[in-house]
C-alpha cells in the first residue's frame, strides 16, 4: 500500500513514511492509493471472528508490509484490549459504547495503534520524533496516554484555554515524562492553525522531526474504521444499519465511509453536527466556507474548519455532482 498527498504534488510513500511524516511535503493529507476490499467471508461471518482477528485483517493491507505480521498482530491486540459493546437503547436503536478505553475517549483506539506503530518504527533510530497535536478535548488525553513512556517520542499537546473539561485538562497536564501540554488562548481552530504553521516550517519540522497524532495522520485515522466492524459484529437486525456519528473534525465518519467502501454493509451515515455547521452548509450550497468555531457543551465537536472533509471529497473523486447524489442518498447530514 502506498499513500499519496491530496495536493497531488509530493511523492507517494509507504505506511511507515506516512505515519512518521504526518503530512506530505506539499502540506496535503496522505490518502491510500486504493481502498482494499474486505473478504466477503469475513463480512458474512463477523460474529465468528475475535475483534483482534478483525482488526488484523482490516489493517493489514493499509500497513502494506511496513510492519511484520506478528508485530502487527501484537499491536492490534494491545490497541483493542477493551470492550466495544453495542447497547440496545430502544426499538431498532443501538449505541456503540466507545468509552471503555483508558481515557474514556473513542480516540483511544487510533492513539494506541499509532503510538505502537511509531514505537516500532523508532526502535532502531537514534533521532527522536516530536508529536505535535491540537486537541478540542478528547484527542489530547488519548494521545497522551497512548504515547506515555514510548521511547524516542516526545509529545506536545496544544489545547484551548477554558474549552476542555476539567477531567480532560487533568488528562493532558498530569502525565509528565515525555508529555507536554500547552494551554492556548483561543479556540481549537487556533490550536490547529499553530500546528499547521509548524508543519509549514520545513526547518522546524526537520529539526524536531515533527509529526502529528491528530486524525490528519493515517496511523491515527484509519484504525477508527474498526468501530464500524465491531458494531456490525454485534448487529442483530436484518437490515443494514443507519449509523449516526457525532462529527467535529470528520475523521471518525470518514473512517466509517472507508469501511463502507471496503464492503461493510451500511444503509446511511448521518453526521450529527452541533452549531459548527460548515459541512451541512457545504452540502446545501456546494461552497466550502470555513468559519470561526462556536463554543458549545460538546466541545470535542467545536471545529469550524474540519480537516478530514477533504478525504471524504477524495472518496467521491472530487466530483461534486457524484458526491451530492451519493451523499444525499447514502450519507445524510443533520
Amino acid at each position: 500500500m502506498q499513500y499519496y498527498s491530496l495536493y497531488k504534488s509530493a511523492p507517494t510513500v509507504s505506511f511507515r513514511e506516512a505515519v512518521i511524516n504526518g503530512q506530505a511535503p506539499d502540506k496535503g493529507l496522505y490518502f491510500p492509493d486504493n481502498i482494499p476490499q474486505v473478504s466477503k467471508e469475513l463480512i458474512r461471518n463477523l460474529s465468528a471472528y475475535s475483534k483482534e482477528a478483525i482488526g488484523f485483517e482490516v489493517m493489514k493491507p493499509y500497513v502494506g508490509g511496513s510492519i511484520p505480521d506478528d508485530i502487527l498482530k501484537k499491536i492490534v491486540e494491545e490497541t483493542v484490549s477493551f470492550p466495544f459493546p453495542l447497547i440496545h437503547v430502544d426499538e431498532h436503536i443501538y449505541s456503540l459504547e466507545l468509552f471503555h478505553g483508558p481515557t474514556y475517549a473513542f480516540k483511544d483506539v487510533g492513539a494506541r495503534f499509532m503510538s505502537r506503530c511509531l514505537g516500532y518504527f523508532n526502535q532502531n533510530d537514534s533521532r527522536k520524533t516530536t508529536i505535535l497535536v491540537a486537541t478540542s478535548g478528547d484527542t489530547g488525553g488519548a494521545v497522551a496516554n497512548g504515547f506515555l513512556g514510548v521511547e524516542g517520542v516526545d509529545v506536545i499537546i496544544l489545547y484551548p484555554s477554558g474549552k476542555v473539561s476539567p477531567v480532560q485538562e487533568l488528562q493532558l497536564t498530569t502525565c509528565g515524562q515525555n508529555i507536554t501540554a500547552l494551554e492556548i488562548e483561543g479556540s481549537f481552530d487556533d490550536c490547529q492553525s499553530i500546528v499547521k504553521q509548524a508543519f509549514a516550517d520545513n526547518d522546524l519540522k526537520e529539526k524536531y522531526r515533527l509529526t502529528s497524532a491528530n486524525s490528519i495522520n493515517v496511523g491515527r485515522w484509519l484504525p477508527q474504521q474498526l468501530y464500524y466492524f465491531y458494531a456490525l459484529q454485534q448487529w442483530k437486525e436484518n437490515d443494514a444499519p443507519v449509523i449516526s456519528v457525532p462529527s467535529g473534525n470528520f475523521g471518525n465518519i470518514c473512517a466509517g465511509i472507508v469501511a463502507y467502501v471496503s464492503g461493510l454493509p451500511v444503509k446511511h451515515f448521518i453526521a450529527a453536527c452541533n452549531s459548527n455547521d460548515t459541512i451541512p452548509k457545504f452540502m446545501a450550497t456546494e461552497k466550502y466556507e470555513p468559519q470561526e468555531s462556536v463554543t458549545t457543551i460538546s466541545n470535542a465537536m467545536d471545529v469550524g474548519n474540519p480537516s478530514n472533509f477533504v478525504r471524504i471529497l477524495e472518496l467521491f473523486h472530487q466530483n461534486i455532482s457524484e458526491l451530492k447524489s451519493l451523499f444525499i442518498q447514502r450519507f445524510c447530514f443533520r
